[in-house]
């Protein structure tokens, strides 16, 4: 079924006079329509968050209540919500099932936040000019946020934005990304159903020089909260100095195999996980530096394991990895794979397109630093394998890269397994486990050019609060 939305502006449905197409990236098939905004309409959807926090946002129990109305509501769509994110993002039925399931947990989790919001005591009379008085602080909702979310979790990185925002009393202007706009207006259907007030959502779709700028540097915009490229994001940030850019941008990112490693486990967690959504995640596995002790026979199990993985049509719950994004991606990885080939890598599997224009799930041996799939993000289904003499080597090239968002080690040696948590520096370290696990209640985020926040309803919520201190002195 065709899904034809119009833009969301203070709780009402908003035509406009130009309208774009969605298109599946795995057959080019209409899947949806979708009105384009103005700068105007983007004007229109700031003033009207703005008078919403102007207004007051409910209170903190309505606020969980709403979240959690909105939680049993995924649940009922959730085949929906998986389809939807199947046809216009390409994401395989049964991955986009686990992403409703997992916008499930961030709606509750959030709904948490919002019960226990309190500031604290401030112990004043811990100095002798404080003694005789009570200290303490309150916490405010700093007012309207800019969210912009990336095309590959249409609907459960958009809920990180929405849900922690509103558990905090903020409204949110939301851009979803152009290519799959259709799932994100699906949740403001149902946030709406669950009791969400006019003006706290509002969602506009259309061309980022149009409306970027106003959704972004209106003074009434006090929070911008961004995922994507590292140079959008930095972009964002020199343009809107004096506001707080929450930014969770790109990795390359990197996995040890050390010579204890379970190698069955190592292998069909990175088989699993480095090719989920043909790995067009910031955290899918890319670099993996294997042992040379190891190397021959973790990378028999790997490609074994990556030669068994169903590659097609994203609807066919079968189906383990779909499509890239769009033609030009797709294109653009099988490029790099190519020159890393002329280069001197070998391609162990994969490597080459599909009848159906799908790129095969690949692994590279013998790869260098200085290759693009290994110094830059793949955004793509590709792992880079390099042999290392030691964890030492490990480590000194995981760390030689200007991301820092995930990384992983696999090892039975406890020393090993602690020196990675502790010199890996990242903004998470997994231990026998993909790099590309995450849990929605974790702080999530990165270092150097990876970002400078951590997303997780407890952390994000932090971001969307401003504290006063209240001094009472006692007579």
């Amino acid at each position: 079924m065709m899904r034809t939305y119009k833009l969301f502006i203070d709780g009402d449905w908003v035509d406009t006079n130009e309208r774009r197409d969605v298109t599946s990236p795995y057959d080019g098939n209409v899947v949806g329509r979708v009105a384009v905004a103005t700068a105007d309409d983007a004007e229109r959807a700031v003033t009207a968050a703005d008078a919403a926090h102007e207004r007051g946002c409910p209170a903190e129990h309505e606020r969980a209540e709403i979240l959690e109305r909105a939680a049993l509501l995924v649940t009922e769509r959730r085949d929906d919500l998986a389809r939807s994110m199947a046809e216009e993002a390409g994401k395989p039925v049964t991955t986009a099932g686990v992403e409703a399931d997992r916008c499930v947990d961030t709606l509750r989790f959030s709904a948490v936040e919002a019960r226990q919001l309190a500031g604290s005591v401030v112990p004043l009379s811990a100095s002798s000019n404080g003694v005789g008085k009570f200290g303490f602080t309150l916490l405010r909702p700093k007012g309207v946020v800019a969210a912009i979310t990336p095309f590959n979790f249409p609907l459960n990185l958009v809920t990180h934005k929405l849900a922690p925002a509103f558990a905090a009393g903020c409204p949110v202007v939301l851009k979803p990304a152009g290519d799959t706009p259709l799932t994100a207006f699906m949740l403001a259907e149902i946030l709406t159903e669950a009791g969400m007030p006019h003006g706290f959502l509002n969602v506009l779709t259309g061309a980022s020089s149009e409306i970027g700028p106003v959704i972004t540097g209106r003074p009434e915009v006090k929070v911008i909260s961004f995922t994507g490229s590292t140079g959008v994001g930095h972009g964002l940030q020199d343009d809107n100095p004096r506001k707080p850019v929450l930014m969770e941008l790109g990795n390359n990112t990197p996995v040890i195999i050390d010579a204890t490693a379970d190698l069955d486990r190592a292998a069909a967690r990175l088989a699993a996980t480095g090719f989920q959504f043909a790995g067009q995640s910031c955290i899918s596995a890319q670099r993996v530096y294997v042992d040379a002790v190891v190397k021959d026979d973790f990378c028999a199990r790997l490609v074994a394991d990556v030669a068994d993985l169903r590659v097609g049509d994203p609807l066919d719950p079968d189906t383990d990895v779909g499509p890239l994004i769009r033609s030009d991606d797709r294109d653009r990885v099988l490029s790099w794979i190519r020159e890393a080939v002329d280069a001197g890598a070998k391609v162990l599997v994969g490597g080459e397109l599909n009848e159906d224009g799908t790129l095969q799930p690949t692994v590279l041996d013998e790869v260098t630093p200085d290759m693009r799939v290994c110094k830059d993000e793949v955004f793509g289904p590709v792992l880079a394998v390099q042999t290392v003499r030691d964890l030492d080597e490990g480590i000194r090239l995981a760390n030689a890269t200007h991301y820092g968002l995930q990384a992983g080690i696999f090892t039975r040696d406890l020393d090993a397994a602690l020196r990675g948590a502790r010199e890996l520096y990242f903004g998470a370290v997994t231990i026998n486990e993909s790099p590309t696990f995450r849990a929605d209640q974790q702080p999530y985020g990165g270092v150097r050019d990876s970002g400078n926040t951590r997303e997780g309803p407890a952390w994000a919520v932090r971001d969307y609060l401003e504290e006063t201190v209240v001094v009472v002195h006692l007579s």
